[in-house]
């Protein structure tokens, strides 16, 4: 009796250190939101793929933004992104909550906030939020979904921690300009957000441009090694610019720089006021190789395994 009853204290024992090693594991990963114009360009779909095979990410929900406004868009940008997302998660075989973000921009007047899923999402997420932490949202195009969040529930600002990709910054002189497409494309929420007191990240465009990729190095590691290499090929060369030898995978800058700090030079700035005389932390630079090479070397890994 003895014998059995040390061998059920053993067996209990080790029933309650794998549960709560499970449970810390679970609560060491970063709590991340990503919202994504993905039927935009090509570098979306890389950036996304990356961000979801990482395993210390515990992604809550891939949203879709629009691009409405642009002069190649399609009718439905938001449900085309949404599409999007919905066939990167089916070639990786993952379950993540998709939602759809706000058909257009942001509105002039009145409610401007665009209602949708996607922004009440991240009201919920922000809400669920431990004390003392932040919901990391990672925004890879226009901010329609995260500004008409905190525009609904202003009480959200202090739980959110924003990575975005978007404007232009000339570190030697101080100036910030708003002309590239994630600034355009919702003029309202990027005045929206620099107003609020939302923490802010920003790789501006200067930047991020060197992450460069070249088409035939892209296709000798993606091709032919799992379903989705093939996807993330075939939509370099299908996209209207397919003919490209070199592309700028945008958003896999920003990626890099939430999953590898030190692999870039962050700086903080404060915004003239007319910006929300606000302090907001620039990316000055990346590491653009290291950021290239751990892409291949992670998707590659998750290929063989899957």
């Amino acid at each position: 009796m003895q014998t059995l009853n040390a061998l059920l204290i053993t067996i209990i024992c080790l029933f309650t250190v794998a549960f709560n090693t499970n449970k810390a594991t679970a609560q060491q990963k970063k709590r991340i939101i990503l919202d994504a114009d993905t039927g935009n360009e090509v570098d979306d779909l890389y950036a996304i793929s990356r961000a979801l095979i990482e395993p210390s990410w515990d992604i809550l929900a891939l949203n879709a933004t629009q691009w409405q406004t642009s002069h190649w868009t399609v009718p439905e940008s938001m449900e085309n992104s949404h599409r999007l997302n919905g066939v990167i998660l089916g070639h990786l075989g993952m379950q993540v909550k998709r939602c759809r973000g706000g058909a257009a921009r942001m509105f002039d007047w009145g409610d401007m906030a665009r209602h949708s899923a996607a922004a009440y999402e991240i009201i919920k997420q922000a809400k669920n939020t431990p004390e003392g932490e932040k919901l990391t949202v990672i925004a890879l195009g226009a901010l329609t979904n995260v500004a008409s969040a905190i525009y609904i529930d202003p009480e959200i600002e202090s739980k959110i921690a924003l990575y975005w990709l978007g404007s232009s910054y000339d570190f030697e002189k101080g100036i910030l300009k708003k002309n590239d497409f994630n600034c355009v494309m919702d003029v309202q929420a990027l005045e929206i957000m620099l107003m609020s007191k939302v923490e802010m990240h920003v790789i501006p465009v200067n930047v991020a441009s060197a992450m460069t990729f070249n088409f035939e190095e892209t296709k000798s590691k993606l091709m032919d090694k799992h379903p989705l290499g093939n996807y993330l090929v075939e939509r370099w060369e299908q996209h209207l610019d397919g003919s490209r030898k070199e592309r700028t995978i945008w958003d896999l800058g920003i990626i890099g720089a939430v999953l590898n700090p030190e692999w870039v030079e962050e700086v903080e700035i404060t915004t003239s006021k007319d910006n929300g005389n606000r302090k907001v932390f620039y990316y000055k630079s990346v590491q653009a190789d290291k950021m290239r090479t751990d892409f291949f070397e992670k998707l590659l890994a998750f290929f063989e395994k899957n």
